[in-house]
């Protein structure tokens, strides 16, 4: 009987060993069923090399703080008098009409090697080194005698736009078909500008602080435009939005002069010219219609021009 038991467990273990698959999913049913959140393997920190195992950490990584932004130019003299502080949508050529200053001396005085570039909350000085901003003169920059240069027939260049970043259109200069006017002597006071009118025709929009900052003028395409007074060109180009092809004179410190929408220029920046020459012809760059637009500001402010211009 014992030899009939021991042939029995033989041919029962011989089939166990036939069905390998089905032991060994028993042997991990078995293992899982002792394995439990109460019976987990210790963990041990082991070292290396006889130093400290490194640990790594699961916190959240964070960025190295950044470095503050560095100030922008003139930051230290933002609200101070005779100072600009940019805002969106300025160029250098509005900044410097609305301080009544050539654009190319604002950019000599802070420094500028490209005027094109102006960052909003940058602060330039808007009044010559050594001026007093809060003082009040009617004296000329200079009163000495400078001789007109000839026409060399180049456009001349025009600030861009800092917004979009776009070059100004080119403006097309023609030979002026006057004499280069002789040697001019500034006034030496605002009382002593001889006024005289821009344009022949009629005008057909007067002075409104709010909608319209100067007097327009009808006229037909090529019709002659003058300078209502002797003084220096300040700018010749189309670099400021809504003026199209347009030519700023400066009459002394205080009054300036400012002439828009013009077909052709027949002056250039730094040029001196006199009462009553040609400086451009009449068109409709920028605008909706042939007109010249003509502005007079002191200090940079726009003034009626009818209370300066004489009875016709």
């Amino acid at each position: 009987m014992h030899a009939w038991l021991r042939n029995d467990n033989h041919e029962r273990m011989q089939q166990l060993l036939r069905l390998p698959l089905l032991g060994s999913s028993v042997l991990a049913l078995a293992l899982v069923g002792c394995a439990g959140p109460a019976h987990r393997a210790p963990v041990e920190e082991r070292s290396v090399g006889g130093r400290p195992a490194p640990v790594v950490s699961t916190a959240p990584v964070t960025p190295a703080s950044a470095e503050p932004p560095k100030p922008l130019p003139g930051a230290e003299n933002a609200g101070k008098p005779g100072y600009y502080s940019v805002k969106p949508g300025d160029t250098l050529i509005r900044i410097a009409l609305d301080n009544g200053q050539s654009w190319r001396d604002v950019a000599r005085w802070n420094g500028m090697d490209n005027p094109n570039l102006i960052e909003v909350g940058q602060v330039l000085r808007v009044v010559p080194p050594g001026v007093d901003p809060t003082a009040v003169t009617t004296r000329p920059l200079t009163s000495a005698k400078v001789e007109s240069r000839p026409l060399d027939g180049k456009a001349p260049i025009a600030s861009g736009t800092p917004a979009s970043g776009a070059s100004a259109p080119p403006v097309t200069a023609a030979a002026s078909s006057t004499t280069p006017a002789p040697a001019v002597v500034l006034p030496k006071d605002d009382d002593d500008i001889s006024w005289g009118w821009p344009a022949s025709g009629s005008v057909i929009a007067s002075f409104d602080e709010v909608r319209n900052k100067g007097l327009a003028f009808a006229g037909k395409s090529g019709d002659p435009v003058f300078a209502a007074a002797d003084g220096r060109v300040m700018y010749a180009g189309a670099g400021l939005r809504g003026y199209g092809n347009m030519i700023i004179i400066k009459h002394s410190t205080n009054y300036l002069t400012a002439y828009a929408h013009n077909q052709t220029l027949l002056v250039k920046e730094d040029q001196v010219v006199r009462k009553g020459q040609k400086i451009a012809e009449m068109g409709s760059t920028d605008a909706d219609q042939t007109k010249l637009h003509f502005e007079v500001r002191k200090q940079g402010k726009p003034i009626d021009p009818a209370k300066l211009l004489p009875a016709r």
